[in-house]
């Protein structure tokens, strides 16, 4: 049974037992939250003006809209403040700033009516982070940058945690993936890269769906069974979604129960230390890593465009 947590007193150690078992955490805004939907309604509304981001669809040619998406998202993910907000985020929620590694902070979109759902802003279908190379012992946290509802956020599928869903992750290559995110403000109308997925017909069963207000946080594991809602408000939501992982997790062998993934190289090279930004010791990526797919791989960690 997956249980949700509002603003449990919880130290982070116990948090992560219970979230690798399936439970789901959510906070209201604390420091570094908010600051971050702050940052990212600040690019956005500079990058869309005059008008607001959520009805910029409306307005713009979907070429003219994902060539904008394709400059605010990598100006988010790399402005100086993200790293900082990030940081005072999972201090304030109790994370040991030496024992825990962090990925930079993604902006994501979910267009209104299928106006866009390809590339720099694809719709992703029910999946685990599991199966795009996240390590077992990897923590989710997502935050709305405006305000959503019940129909246009997050889904959760609690009778899947910890129960193999037939899917192709097999086919995923975290390397090959980095190699062609260089490629994703250009697709529109069609999806190149490859995204594994269920590949039989699945009773999603139960679903939880978590509304916060803005800079308030849902807490889940990556190898939870979750998906965007089909997004039919009207409104293109923004999110903001960043991963972490507990070095002591990562040498114990940690983590949730992956019982499905099947994927090809790790996206643990991608993760930097809260302290002082080193990266994991390689001695943790080796416990992920598959030595072939490596030793063949372009690009081990992303390098975004200048």
């Amino acid at each position: 049974m997956t249980s949700v947590f509002f603003d449990s007193p919880l130290d982070d150690e116990s948090r992560r037992a219970r979230l690798f078992s399936g439970d789901i955490f959510v906070y209201t805004a604390v420091p570094g939250s908010a600051g971050l939907a702050d940052l990212a309604r600040e690019l956005l509304e500079e990058a869309f003006a005059p008008w607001d981001p959520r009805e910029a669809q409306h307005h713009l040619p979907v070429d003219r809209y994902a060539e904008i998406l394709g400059r605010v998202k990598p100006s988010f993910i790399h402005h100086p403040r993200a790293k900082q907000l990030l940081i005072e985020m999972l201090g304030a929620l109790g994370c040991d700033p030496d024992r825990t590694y962090f990925d930079v902070p993604k902006m994501r979109s979910s267009t209104s009516d299928d106006y866009l759902t390809t590339g720099i802003a694809y719709a992703f279908h029910p999946h685990r982070d599991t199966w795009y190379g996240g390590p077992p012992c990897q923590i989710n946290w997502w935050l709305p940058v405006y305000p959503i509802t019940a129909e246009n956020g997050m889904v959760f599928y609690p009778d899947w945690f910890g129960r193999a869903v037939p899917n192709d992750s097999a086919r995923f290559d975290y390397y090959e993936w980095n190699s062609a995110r260089h490629a994703a403000a250009g697709m529109i109308g069609q999806e190149a890269r490859f995204h594994p997925r269920p590949n039989a017909d699945v009773d999603l069963g139960t679903e939880i769906r978590v509304v916060t207000p803005v800079g308030g946080v849902t807490v889940f594991a990556a190898d939870a069974f979750h998906g965007s809602l089909p997004n039919h408000s009207g409104v293109t939501r923004f999110s903001i979604d960043l991963r972490s992982v507990h070095v002591d997790d990562a040498l114990a062998g940690r983590g949730a129960p992956c019982v499905d993934a099947r994927c090809r190289g790790t996206a643990g090279r991608d993760f930097l230390r809260c302290r002082d930004l080193e990266h994991l010791p390689e001695q943790v990526i080796a416990r992920w890593d598959d030595p072939e797919a490596a030793a063949g791989a372009a690009e081990l960690v992303y390098t975004p465009d200048t």
